[in-house]
């Protein structure tokens, strides 16, 4: 077992680097603050942590990355199995996407609607993985809500907008296709419906609804994530990246700076902040992709009554390249978008303006209302848009969870919990193809930015013109 470390937080952190890109820093850093997030300015003194690895130890598990997924794991580990996880952090604790996503969770899973999981793999596979994320969203709602930690959690569904008219075709069809097949309770609104009874949004023309959706405060629940981890029996490290990784007769050698933790099971949770040279099953198996977000000051009344937000639901648009956006407990708004597509591009004031243009299309009564808060995050986009939870080779001992591709808010504590199945060797019931199949490599995966620059470029004409 693993040696005790000292119940203190970690020392000075180093300046937080805005141009970090996964594609081409060899790792995300050592000991670095975090992104100048609204979720870290209020979430408060952050809980204690273990500290940073100071010499070679031993562990029954190691999870690297400590962000939802990865605390979600080392939780259900010793929740469900009995196992004391160590988990191992570059930075601060939860200081990739888990502290600068939109703190939306909805009942989804992935990039890809219920529509095209029939497509892919069938009707029987596909009401599976329904049941899948049902199932996922009951343990995530039971998690935060379980009064271990406060999230601030704004309850009651999720309303996906369509952005012009031509979308609500798409949106009516997936509607009956929920209902009807999937015996889900969605519900088409028209726009006078919408702007009356839930938000003006200027340029929506209707909306699904679906009862299952929760808004969180990002920062909170990943604070809460590490309090519970640790109270459980878990150890979380912070700044300790993985540096080396040796594997010898099943034992895994894991170096960082202050010493090897050795380990025969190790858990995967990097999402987009997977350094290049971590595993060799993992190397050019997603493709990180920025998202800006922004929260303004708190609206007055006669800007919220303008907008007419009379809900706080979580609202996503229908672009593909979408936005997501709400009102926050204290009256603010959250928008977050596309960014740039490299990192050293990511302070390019272009892309912010871009977001902001969205705001004012949205909402015109907050036409330069002042920003706050601004910042971006790297998202973790599998090649297929479905996470993959998976132990890529059976004759080690090796899992990971990755490939959220914007929604792993929710999904990541049930991808936490399957993976700790799977580490515990109680998975075998787990048959969807999430589970059975890596994520997939792609032969173009040199080439992926020239390939997102053209995307993105086809995905405005689909959704602004085309």
């Amino acid at each position: 077992m693993m040696n005790a470390q000292p119940d203190t937080p970690s020392a000075t952190l180093n300046a937080y680097d805005p141009r970090y890109d996964p594609l081409v820093d060899a790792g995300p850093g050592h000991n670095r603050d975090y992104a100048p997030t609204y979720w870290i300015a209020t979430a408060g003194t952050p809980p204690k942590d273990d500290g940073p690895i100071t010499q070679d130890v031993d562990a029954d598990v190691v999870v690297i990355g400590s962000g939802y997924t990865g605390l979600a794991c080392a939780i259900f580990l010793a929740q469900e199995h009995g196992i004391k996880a160590t988990v191992l952090e570059a930075n601060c604790v939860s200081w990739g996407c888990s502290t600068r996503n939109g703190g939306q969770a909805q009942i989804s899973s992935g990039r890809l609607k219920r529509s095209q999981w029939i497509k892919r793999w069938g009707l029987e596979t596909a009401r599976k993985m329904h049941a899948e994320v049902s199932e996922a969203f009951d343990v995530f709602r039971a998690l935060i809500l379980s009064g271990k930690f406060d999230c601030e959690p704004q309850r009651g569904g999720h309303l996906y907008i369509a952005h012009r008219p031509k979308a609500m075709s798409m949106l009516e069809a997936e509607c009956r296709l929920l209902n009807e097949t999937f015996s889900y309770k969605a519900e088409m609104l028209d726009a006078e419906t919408l702007r009356r009874e839930y938000v003006y949004d200027a340029e929506a023309s209707g909306a699904m609804y679906e009862p299952d959706g929760i808004g969180v405060h990002a920062g909170k629940m990943a604070f809460g994530y590490l309090s519970l981890a640790r109270e459980l029996g878990a150890t979380v490290h912070p700044s300790s990246p993985v540096m080396g990784w040796e594997t010898h007769n099943g034992v895994h050698y894991l170096g960082t700076p202050g010493g090897t933790v050795r380990t025969r099971a190790v858990a995967i949770a990097t999402g987009g902040y997977t350094p290049p040279g971590l595993h060799p099953r993992v190397k050019s198996r997603i493709m990180p992709i920025l998202s800006n977000s922004i929260v303004t000051r708190p609206m007055s009344q006669e800007e919220k009554t303008a907008c007419n937000f009379k809900t706080n639901l979580v609202l996503t648009d229908t672009r593909t390249l979408r936005h997501y956006y709400r009102q926050l407990p204290d009256d603010r708004v959250q928008i977050g978008s596309r960014s740039a597509i490299t990192g050293a591009d990511a302070e390019n004031p272009k892309h912010l303006q871009l977001l902001l243009a969205g705001l004012y299309r949205k909402f015109p009564a907050l036409k330069d209302i002042d920003v706050e808060y601004s910042w971006w995050g790297w998202v973790d986009v599998s090649h297929d848009m479905m996470p993959h939870i998976f132990q890529p080779d059976p004759s080690q001992a090796v899992y990971y969870a990755i490939g959220y591709g914007g929604n792993g808010v929710m999904y990541s504590a049930q991808a936490g919990r399957r993976m700790a199945q799977k580490i515990a060797g109680k998975g075998q019931e787990l048959d969807l193809p999430i589970f059975t199949s890596p994520l997939p490599g792609h032969i173009l995966a040199p080439f992926r930015r020239l390939g997102q620059r053209l995307l993105y470029r086809w995905y405005y004409l689909l959704d602004e013109v085309m």
